[in-house]
């Protein structure tokens, strides 16, 4: 048998395409009472800042950053993931995580890597494996709250740090490119003298 042989049935055709009613709470508020607030996710994103095209300076790499963490944390999917990582923080520091002791987890046990694939998988999702790439840079050198995070929270932060800088880079440099390319084209038309009419 094949997986094309399979018959599709649709159980959620009826399903509402949008999320319904207001939602009580907002993963931003949520962060901030674990004590991480959007500015030290920005200060921790910036320690890491290079200069590129499009984000020539410090002061646009934050206003593209909070642009681009304001989209990444208008989707519900990347919330829950996020909100994932702070209810196992929670559960290890009160000893109640499945398989593994209080003191196993305090220590971040190398050989545990439930931590990091959260993490890689909140970067990728963001944005794919250019997300990823960022993921290990901030993981490796932890800047700023990452350092002071529990075994858990470093990684799903370090991910939405990641995901949210590759976007930034990405975006910058896409509209330094695109103005660019106008400039040009504009001084195409400027120097194009012939008088004489393509036929």
């Amino acid at each position: 048998m094949k997986l094309s042989d399979i018959k599709n049935n649709d159980l959620k055709k009826d399903q509402s395409k949008e999320l319904e009613g207001d939602a009580p709470l907002d993963i931003r508020d949520i962060l901030q009472e674990e004590g991480i607030t959007v500015q030290m996710l920005v200060d921790a994103a910036l320690e890491l800042y290079v200069p590129h095209p499009g984000i020539e300076t410090r002061k646009k790499a934050e206003e593209l950053f909070l642009a681009e963490l304001d989209l990444a944390l208008s989707d519900a999917n990347l919330c829950l993931l996020i909100y994932a990582g702070i209810l196992l923080e929670k559960e290890g520091r009160r000893g109640h995580l499945p398989n593994i002791s209080k003191k196993s987890y305090e220590k971040d046990l190398t050989f545990i890597i439930a931590d990091e694939v959260l993490g890689m998988s909140i970067s990728r999702y963001i944005s794919g494996d250019k997300g990823t790439f960022e993921f290990v840079r901030f993981d490796k050198q932890k800047p700023g709250i990452l350092s002071k995070l529990g075994p858990f929270m470093d990684d799903v932060i370090g991910g939405l740090i990641g995901g949210v800088s590759a976007n930034m880079y990405t975006r910058g440099m896409a509209g330094s490119t695109s103005k660019n390319e106008k400039k040009n084209h504009r001084n195409d038309k400027k120097s194009d003298n012939s008088g004489v009419i393509a036929g």
